[in-house]
């Protein structure tokens, strides 16, 4: 089936994945960053200090993650959906309004709950769920929303706040949120997709359910999280840090708010091309492979100084999310089954947005404490290195369980 007829057949479905993913944007890293420069200088806070803040709250929010996120094996996906979105709305009048770092905390704690955490956790188990044999596309289609909102809304926000100030910036994200993601996504989701007797019949007896706690007991599942952990944590710890970067190249802000575009294109690339792939040889076959662009992205970005580095990093970054994304969301079910692919998509979910944290919280600190940021580049392509091998012998050993495969439809 191509892509243009899988599309036509699933719009309905495919589309709330797509516009779950694109709306998590407000409660992501890239999004979020772009106004705590300006709440950084408002309430006198340092970089170590935005960092430790940002990782705390943060952190919290992936502590109740695997709680919060089992309410998508209990209850139907539109209702979970419509309290999610009501949430992140209020959370973005919060954010307009804030004023103490109290609140900044118990504001960024929400966002990034709610947006990062389940409205991407929604998406991906959903797709998971509804879909067997074609579930890497299905995974693919609906993860090209995070490429949508990284090429749409930084320049955006930039454009609009720099005439109306980052505070209106954030009135506007309630407007869009209230008035066209709420009411379209929940009338997306209302008529969940049953997968057809074909697909059903390809998979039956195919795959053993594992349960969170035997997950938890796995070995190859923490090799595998030190790799889909890399992409989150430093790739967002190099966003979080963007004006940092910006002022010590001597860039501009609009041309590196242009070079979103440049990953966004590229994320999209990437999991178009992954989505069949992972259909056709399977996602454990692919892991050796998957740190390689965040390897390459940031040793270029250590090396480099010129803006063209900027694109190139952002390409290459590109490349990683759609990668990362996208096999992460066909990864868990097809290694641990999908009865209670909620709860273990929410642990996964919950330790990336660990990682998430803790990646801005190290550099802050490693940049308070003057370590050079091209030596700390240079150190996470080495770790890339090193995990690859990891993963290597863990797709061996995924391999010798001849875990069974979804049959192509």
């Amino acid at each position: 089936m191509s892509y243009f007829s899988f599309l036509g057949t699933n719009a309905r479905w495919l589309g709330a994945g797509f516009l779950l993913t694109a709306f998590s944007c407000f409660g992501q890293t890239f999004f979020i960053s772009m106004s705590l420069g300006d709440l950084r200088q408002e309430l006198g806070l340092s970089h170590g200090d935005m960092g430790l803040i940002y990782m705390a709250a943060t952190l919290a929010s992936a502590a109740m993650l695997p709680w919060v996120g089992r309410s998508v094996d209990a209850y139907p996906l539109h209702k979970v959906a419509l309290v999610v979105m009501l949430c992140l709305t209020a959370l973005c009048v919060a954010m307009a309004n804030v004023h103490s770092v109290p609140v900044l905390i118990a504001v960024i704690f929400g966002l990034r709950l709610s947006g990062q955490g389940m409205m991407s956790h929604i998406s991906f188990t959903a797709m998971g769920r509804w879909y067997s044999a074609q579930r890497g596309r299905a995974v693919s289609i609906a993860s090209l929303g995070f490429p949508a909102a990284e090429a749409l809304m930084p320049i955006a926000f930039v454009t609009f706040t720099g005439i109306y100030g980052w505070r209106a910036g954030w009135w506007a994200a309630t407007a869009i949120m209230l008035l066209f993601a709420l009411p379209v996504i929940v009338a997306l989701l209302f008529r969940p997709r049953v997968p057809t007797a074909a697909e059903t019949a390809s998979t039956e007896n195919r795959q053993r359910d594992w349960t969170r706690k035997e997950v938890l007991r796995d070995p190859v599942f923490w090799a595998i999280a030190a790799g889909v952990l890399a992409p989150p944590c430093f790739g967002t710890a190099v966003m979080f840090n963007q004006v940092y970067l910006v002022e010590l190249r001597g860039w501009s802000r609009e041309m590196f708010a242009s070079t979103f575009a440049v990953m966004a294109f590229m994320a999209v690339v990437a999991s178009l091309i992954l989505g069949p792939l992972i259909d056709r040889i399977s996602a454990r076959r692919l892991l050796p492979f998957m740190l390689v662009p965040l390897g390459l992205a940031s040793l270029v970005l250590g090396l480099v100084h010129a803006p063209i580095a900027a694109f190139v990093f952002m390409g290459l970054l590109g490349i990683s999310n759609g990668f990362t994304s996208t096999f992460a969301g066909a990864l868990w079910p097809e290694i641990y089954g999908v009865r209670h692919i909620g709860a273990i998509r929410a642990l996964a979910f919950a330790l990336m947005v660990f990682a998430s944290a803790a990646g801005p919280g190290l550099i802050g600190l490693l940049i308070d404490a003057q370590v050079p940021f091209d030596l700390q580049l240079v150190g996470i392509s080495l770790y890339c290195a090193a995990i690859s091998l990891v993963l290597t012998g863990a797709s061996r050993v995924l391999a010798s369980r001849q875990q069974p495969i979804p049959e192509i439809a």
